[in-house]
């Protein structure tokens, strides 16, 4: 009983597995100004072409699936976000039950987060 309470609750503050974990936009807009951000976006299609951060990849939270997840290459970290920071949550998890290998990076805030940093947009209509 406490094993899933513990779950739920590590759940709730940014996964489920200890290599699943929260940065905040400043720190992942670095790495993406340096080419050390491999950037999936979890929102849906209308969403992603309303605006988007430049080079992310769309993968719809309604049709997540793990295997479509490229491996970041080497130095790069493996960025997840969507608008808010919510539903990057259960496509962490996905990835942690599909025996993804690697760190799994959730953006604080998500896209609105971002935003809020100063991070540029691109819009895609």
């Amino acid at each position: 009983m406490l094993q899933s309470i513990v779950t739920a609750f590590k759940s709730l503050l940014g996964g489920r597995s200890d290599q699943v974990r929260q940065v905040d936009p400043a720190q992942i807009r670095q790495w993406w100004q340096a080419g050390q951000a491999l950037i999936i976006d979890v929102r849906e299609p209308d969403e992603f072409e309303q605006g988007a951060i430049a080079g992310a990849m769309n993968l719809p939270l309604s049709r997540f699936d793990p295997a479509l997840v490229p491996h970041p290459a080497p130095g790069q970290h493996l960025v997840l976000h969507c608008m808010k920071g919510i539903r990057c949550a259960p496509a962490s998890d996905q990835l942690v039950a599909s025996g993804w290998s690697g760190e799994i990076v959730r953006m604080q805030g998500g896209l609105i987060g971002w935003v809020a940093a100063g991070g540029p947009t691109t819009a895609r209509r």
